[in-house]
């Protein structure tokens, strides 16, 4: 790693964060975790009672790539769309809080803002629930993120699209920003949900994990080598530059037209893999910010993983500041 990324270059890339723009695209989400402790069994069924102690709202899917760019002193932008709910009106209270502007986040009062509520009792998640709805977003909705995506062209050196199959990114949406991008430099970098990777053709950089990998090729992954082909298969028939594959525990392994493959692993900084929840989210956070902050892919591979090393040792979906990523250096 350190042939590629030398800890001067490093400290001039993240020196750069804060002077580059990166816009977010997605399913916007809220996170709703409820905390509380469990002594007894319900008299009414054979279900145990939660007796709550604080519950707590966090930015979720798209957001929460949002919010490790925003951590990390870059400029964010998010477009999104939410609902007319009480859920949707703190999701953008949290963003203005930021200092995140809230133009682009399309307000649809046929949708419900996607909530995921969580119980978690004695540190153990016992239910889930999801408020959310799937169906494709309106013409109007994507051409309203579109209009906005636009007023940004000169403000942003990076797009993340981050897909998480709740509506909102469509062939038709994709196709809208890759012809905004064109010519000006900006680098489209997506996080796929659909194993059809053809919608996605002609972005910069991919970002799946190693079962999504397995899913759009079809076949089962059973050794580095399997990951190796697979990736490189995929990066041929669908044209993308750059495939950055990210594999739990075993770090990402990055795959280029024509040039040697990095693997990377979490430092030793990383002693202990508590939880992966949102790793994916800080990977691809990490790597636009880098490449809007003129790195090569390479470099901004290195620091999107020592990034990644850092969250996985954190509980839940998490974030990882500037100065950590300074100091694990």
């Amino acid at each position: 790693m350190h042939r590629i990324l030398t800890k001067k270059r490093a400290l001039e890339i993240i020196d750069n964060f804060s002077r580059v723009g990166v816009l977010v695209v997605g399913d916007v989400m809220v996170d709703h975790f409820i905390w509380g402790n469990v002594s007894r069994i319900s008299p009414e069924a054979p279900v145990p009672v939660v007796d709550v102690q604080k519950d707590s709202i966090l930015l979720g899917g798209c957001a929460n790539v949002l919010n490790n760019i925003y951590a990390m002193g870059g400029k964010v932008y998010v477009a999104g769309v939410i609902g007319t709910d009480n859920i949707g009106k703190k999701l953008l209270a949290e963003l203005r809080d930021r200092k995140i502007e809230t133009n682009g986040m399309v307000v649809d009062k046929h949708r419900p803002t996607t909530l995921k509520t969580r119980i978690v009792a004695h540190g153990q998640q016992m239910v889930r629930f999801d408020k959310e709805n799937r169906k494709p977003i309106s013409s109007s909705s994507i051409n309203k993120i579109l209009e906005y995506v636009k007023s940004l062209r000169k403000k942003i050196g990076a797009i993340v699209i981050s897909d998480y199959n709740k509506g909102v990114v469509s062939k038709e949406l994709i196709q809208g920003i890759k012809k905004i991008a064109e010519g000006s430099g900006i680098f489209i970098c997506l996080d796929p949900k659909q194993n059809d990777f053809s919608m996605y053709k002609g972005v910069h950089v991919i970002t799946p994990n190693h079962y999504e990998v397995q899913r759009a090729a079809g076949m089962e992954i059973s050794s580095a080598n399997d990951i190796q082909r697979l990736s490189e298969s995929l990066l041929k028939k669908f044209s993308f530059p750059a495939i950055l594959v990210t594999r739990g525990e075993e770090g990402m392994s990055l795959f280029e037209n024509g040039k040697k493959i990095v693997h990377t692993y979490f430092s030793s900084q990383a002693k202990e893999v508590y939880d992966v929840t949102g790793a994916g989210d800080t990977v691809i956070g990490i790597l636009a910010l880098g490449l809007a902050a003129q790195a090569n892919m390479k470099e901004a591979t290195c620091l999107a993983n020592l990034a990644a090393g850092l969250v996985v040792e954190k509980i839940g979906t998490a974030t990882v500041s500037r100065k950590e990523l300074t100091e694990v250096l």
